[in-house]
């Protein structure tokens, strides 16, 4: 058998399940229950200062 053909059926097969495995992982972590805060928390985090901005570079010189 050569090593091509080894390597390939190997891909096709564990290295599929195994990726398949993570992403699977991932969208778990990415949604868990306890994930919530943090998920709001980036989401406003432009809002922050929305009550006292910060100085413009314009307006302190």
């Amino acid at each position: 058998m050569e090593l091509y053909t080894l390597l390939r059926e190997f891909a096709d097969s564990w290295v599929l399940l195994a990726l398949t495995l993570f992403f699977v992982g991932v969208l778990v972590w990415a949604l868990r229950p306890g994930s919530r805060l943090v998920h709001q928390d980036a989401a406003n985090m432009v809002f922050r200062h929305d009550t006292k901005p910060g100085a413009s570079p314009e307006t302190e010189a």
